[in-house]
């Protein structure tokens, strides 16, 4: 039994001796291309893996970054944790650093103003010869109703008085928050007057009543006595004309006529405009 089993391994030996050599490259060409095909087959696999892992691997990172980045919310809480522990945010600190001087100044001028006030309301009825009276407009001290009982008794303006029985001519004077640093508004009420430097809606042409001619020295009673003389010197005549006459002037008109004259009279001058011109 073993010398057969020996020469059966004799001959299994022969025939693979004796074996076509392209027959056997073949086969090992064989399977080396299976090797490849199937290393082929595990690198498409790998890739195919990794392909349709990115997502995974993307939302994966996704995940861990927004578990890393703090929320907004937690941002927020910690910027004003910050602000807080710095005595807070840099435009809070100006606001607040520039508010507080502005109410004191303010009320310094609210009290210079009313100061002023005062003493020249008692000044003005303390005046015997009656030139102008004063009354407050609704008790406010910063609005006056000015009545002026003269102007030159030798002028046209004064006959014209008489003539309608006109005892006054009624002005109103506001004064703003920072006078006697700047000039009051003043107009005619009544009556209707023609010339004379008064124009549309009663605003009156005089230099004084601008912030440049302005001057804190100048006092209510100093600025009427000027009025009375303007009036004068511009012919100024009480309107006698039918319809014309009983029209009221309004201050919406005075004060829009006004801002036109004084931005006349700061390109061309303020030269006394000829009497024909009012």
């Amino acid at each position: 039994m073993a010398t057969l089993l020996r020469k059966i391994g004799l001959i299994r030996l022969h025939d693979r001796d004796t074996e076509d050599p392209k027959h056997h490259q073949g086969s090992l060409k064989g399977s080396k291309g299976n090797q490849k095909n199937n290393a082929n087959k595990h690198c498409q696999t790998a890739n195919e893996t990794n392909i349709l892992s990115t997502p995974e691997i993307k939302a994966r990172k996704l995940d861990q970054h927004g578990r890393d980045k703090p929320s907004g919310k937690d941002k927020q809480a910690k910027d004003a944790k910050e602000k807080q522990q710095t005595g807070g945010g840099g435009s809070k600190a100006t606001s607040a650093s520039s508010i507080p001087p502005l109410a004191p100044h303010r009320q310094h001028c609210t009290q210079v103003r009313t100061r002023r006030l005062m003493k020249e309301l008692q000044e003005i009825r303390r005046l015997g010869d009656n030139f102008i009276t004063v009354e407050l407009v609704e008790d406010n001290l910063y609005d006056w109703n000015v009545k002026l009982h003269q102007v030159d008794k030798d002028s046209a303006l004064w006959q014209d008085m008489k003539e309608t029985s006109t005892e006054f001519i009624l002005l109103n004077v506001t004064f703003p928050d920072n006078f006697p640093f700047s000039p009051p508004f003043m107009r005619v009420l009544t009556p209707r007057l023609e010339n004379g430097y008064v124009l549309d809606g009663g605003a009156i042409c005089m230099e004084l009543l601008t912030p440049r001619g302005w001057s804190s020295a100048y006092t209510v009673e100093a600025v009427m006595r000027q009025f009375a003389a303007s009036l004068v010197k511009g012919q100024g005549r009480i309107c006698r004309k039918a319809g014309k006459s009983k029209k009221a002037f309004s201050r919406k008109e005075a004060e829009a006529t006004f801002k036109s004259l004084v931005k006349t009279h700061e390109k061309y001058g303020w030269v006394s405009p000829p009497v024909s011109d009012g």
